[in-house]
């Protein structure tokens, strides 16, 4: 659990980072970077809380 809390939080840093270098250069790629690495942590932390709610109810 401790890991994947530290991982998510990792991909989020590093999605403000991008966003970060976005905002100094004005490059796009920085941008488009920053919100791919966003949307695959949502979707791994909703597939992780979809995990953990199925191994609650069984």
């Amino acid at each position: 659990m401790l890991i994947v809390r530290w991982l998510a939080l990792f991909l989020l840093l590093a999605a403000a980072v991008c966003f970060g270098f976005y905002v100094g250069t004005g490059q796009v790629f920085y941008k488009r970077l920053g919100l791919v690495i966003f949307k695959w942590t949502i979707i791994a932390a909703v597939v992780f809380f979809v995990v953990v709610l199925i191994e609650r109810l069984l």
